[in-house]
Order: C-alpha cells, then structure tokens, then sequence
C-alpha cells in the first residue's frame, strides 16, 4: 500500500500483485495463530505489535514528504483512502471462497485446539480480517501522519486512540458523519449491521478488540447481495468508510492544534490568554472535546514556545473569574491579542453560546474594547 503512487488508478495487475504479496505474508502470521487465539481475540494482540511496530518507525511525515512533495494533505488523503479500498476489495475477492455458513459453527468449536487443527476454512477466513484490520490500521496511521496530529504507538492511550478512530468503535459515528451516502442504496442495509454493534462496552483489552473485530466479520456469512459477492462489498466499503471516518477525526484535530498554534505565536500574554481561554471554555460548566483538545495543545505550545507553566492552573479546580479579571486588570497596555484569542476558542466547537456571549462581552469592556 505505502510504495503505490497517488495517481494509480484501477484495480489492475501492479494492485493485484501487492495485495497477493501482503496476503502471503499474512499466511505466514495466522499459521502461528492457535485455535484459543482466535477464539479469545488474542490474534489482535499478536498482530498489533506485527503491524505498527516497524511501520512506524519507518512511516513519518518526511516519508509522505519524499513521495508527494508540494501535494495538499488532503489530496493525499483522499487517494490513500481509495488505494485501501481497492487493496481491500481485491483481497475480498481472493478470499471469498472461505465465507460459507459452515465457518459460524467451526468458530464455535474452536476452543483451546492448538495451531495444527485450525481448520482450513477459518485460516482462510482469519487471513481476510487480519488483512483488513492491518489495512486500516495502517491507513488510519497514515491520515494521522498526514495531518500532523502526532501518535506514539507506545503510549497505551495513542494506540487505543488508533484503534477507535481505525474501527470506528463507537455507536453509529460512520453512519451520523453522512459518509454512508456514499454507499450504494443496496448494501447499506448491510452496512449499518456491520456498524450496529460498534460500540466497545469493555476495557480497552486487546483481546477484546480482537474477539469484537472477529464477530463483526462473521457478518459475511451468509448474507447474498444481488450479483455482487458479499466480501468484496463489504471490505470495499467498510475500508472506505473507515478511511472516511479517520479523515474526518484527524483532519478535525489538525484544525484545533493550528488554531492553538496561531494563537500562541500571536499571543503577547501567554500566561493570561491561558487564564482566559479557560473562563471562556468553562463558560458552559461542560467541556467539548474539541475545546479540551485545544486547552491541551494551548498548554503545550505555550511552555515550549514562550517557557511558561502556570502550575496554580495547571491545579485549578472551579476557575474564579473574579481571578481572571484581577490579572487582565494588572496588565497594562493593549490587550487586543488576548480578546481576540478568547473569540476563537469559543469557536472552535460551534457557533458562540449565550454564556460565552456574556463572558467575551465583560471581557471587551474591562479591555475598553466596546
């Protein structure tokens, strides 16, 4: 996936012969697989440490720079998403053999059977999902790196931020993002049953992602689409809005941490623009995540950039904004920058509420902006 040019088009035989190479390789890792892998979701662990260890070290923003000099993000993007689509419908093709209602009662007897008596069926079955699950880790992975929204694969917290952005695990994202439109009228009944269960109510175990990734691929068991095979429908679409959903998060994350860096650098008062911003987010006593995201990324530039770290709000509790006034009183001179910032923050999660109305209105006056 990661050599092919963004201009490549059609599923022809250059896409055919990487999608077999991957397929191999994947052979090679589900014959190391046991029977109680599979069945307790521990492939997933397995593969994780296989798939994004060596991909990250070798996969940076100088990487895409290399290939795509002078090319907007998005357009990129966009291409890689429809590269992965193809991959994974080529591959959906190669394995379409495996899906046969059968396959539903071997999973069910699988139990604690070592490596040697997985049945063919389910190896073949187990090589699709492990392609599809690299395939979107990867291209998730990638989106990010190409937005420059920063994952450390060995923080647990980046990787499982990965993992939820790479299978939408969370109920009905996919489907609220509109991207389903792009699906023809015909699948997304089947679709939506793919997505209906996407919400992970356990622990962010590993071998739970794992099991969850598994049943939710048994759905091409047995459910005909008219004229089409099923799994190659499936992996096409679910891989392009997976991509979809991807861009949309960290396209969205890459606009909040730009806002946080033209603030900083524009900013004359640091320490009381961050005072500030707070007020404004705390405004409506509950916090979107786009305006912790920003508070975060706000904190960050501000002590790399400027060498501030304000440790009494770094341990606030209920922010007073008698406190805040006390400070922007003890400023002199033009506090313009400090306005403006605050505008932007009560943006950056929608349109100005009332309350936030109210607390920038106070904040022109005692600036003597009117």
């Amino acid at each position: 996936m990661i050599e092919t040019p963004i201009d490549a088009d059609g599923e022809d035989e250059a896409d055919r012969k990487v999608v077999e190479q991957e397929r191999e390789e994947i052979k090679e890792f589900v014959k190391g697989l046991s029977a109680n892998d599979i069945k307790s979701g521990n492939w997933f662990t397995k593969l994780i440490a296989q798939a994004m260890n060596s991909y990250t070290e070798k996969v940076d923003w100088q990487y895409f720079q290399e290939r795509y000099e002078g090319v907007p993000a998005d357009a990129i993007v966009d291409q890689r998403i429809k590269m992965a689509a193809r991959y994974a419908a080529l591959e959906g093709g190669l394995s379409a053999g495996a899906y046969s209602a059968a396959i539903i009662a071997t999973l069910g007897s699988l139990g604690g059977a070592s490596a040697a008596t997985v049945p063919a069926a389910v190896a073949t079955m187990m090589v699709d999902v492990v392609f599809i699950t690299r395939l979107q880790l990867r291209l998730a992975y990638d989106i990010s790196v190409l937005y420059r929204v920063p994952l450390d694969v060995s923080d647990p917290e980046d990787m499982w931020k990965l993992i939820r952005v790479s299978f939408t695990i969370k109920s009905g994202e996919v489907v609220r993002e509109g991207v389903l439109k792009a699906v023809p009228a015909l699948v997304r009944p089947v679709i939506k049953r793919f997505y209906s269960k996407a919400v992970l109510s356990a622990a962010k175990g590993l071998p739970v992602v794992g099991k969850f990734l598994l049943q939710r691929n048994v759905i091409k068991v047995g459910i005909p689409v008219v004229g089409v095979p099923l799994a190659v429908v499936l992996n096409r679409y679910t891989t392009l809005l997976a991509g979809r959903h991807a861009q949309a998060v960290f396209r969205n994350e890459a606009r909040v941490i730009e806002t946080a860096e033209g603030l900083t650098k524009r900013s004359r008062h640091p320490q009381l623009m961050l005072w500030v911003a707070w007020l404004v987010i705390r405004a409506e006593r509950k916090i979107a995540d786009d305006e912790a995201l920003l508070m975060r990324h706000l904190v960050r530039l501000v002590r790399e950039q400027h060498e501030v770290v304000d440790e009494q709000l770094a341990h606030l509790v209920d922010v007073d904004p008698a406190e805040v006034w006390r400070r922007l009183d003890a400023e002199p001179g033009d506090l313009s920058d400090v306005v403006d910032a605050a505008e932007r923050v009560a943006t950056v999660d929608g349109p100005l509420t009332t309350r936030e109305k109210a607390v920038i209105a106070e904040l022109r006056q005692r600036c003597h902006r009117v």
